[in-house]
């Protein structure tokens, strides 16, 4: 089992900054994501959340059972120690995804609490990203 968890946002893509993450919607990264997983022969749980508890929770539930996670941190990645410290508890591959390129976008973007305790970050790749981290995590 691989968990694909995105954060604050995300669940509004395709109507949210199209310029910037495209037209593509939230339920077309589902799609791409599940397929993705089938095609290596694994399974996927995609999830969205606003709420950071839950977030949390699922990433307690992760480490808990040893899975590796795919996440897109959204704003959080930027702020956010808490989810930072359960992504540190993780036991499986973490891999950090961004739709869109972090470092080319305003400054505050430009750091990720989280990418140093992630196994390998992937940004500005659009949804393929997703792609690319679960084919990593399936090798």
């Amino acid at each position: 089992m691989i968990y694909v968890l995105n954060g604050p946002n995300l669940g509004r893509l395709g109507l949210r900054e199209p310029g910037i993450y495209g037209s593509s919607t939230y339920q077309d990264l589902v799609d791409l994501c599940q397929t993705a997983a089938k095609d290596l022969g694994l399974t996927v749980e995609v999830r969205q959340t606003n709420a950071e508890h839950e977030m949390l929770e699922w990433l307690y539930q992760a480490a808990d059972e040893g899975a590796d996670v795919v996440l897109n941190p959204g704003a959080w990645s930027h702020y956010n120690y808490a989810v930072r410290d359960a992504c540190a508890m993780l036991r499986g591959k973490l891999i950090e995804v961004h739709i869109s390129n972090i470092h080319a976008r305003e400054e505050f973007r430009h750091h990720s609490v989280i990418s140093a305790v992630a196994t390998g970050v992937i940004a500005g790749l659009g949804f393929a990203g997703y792609r690319l981290a679960i084919d990593h995590i399936a090798r």
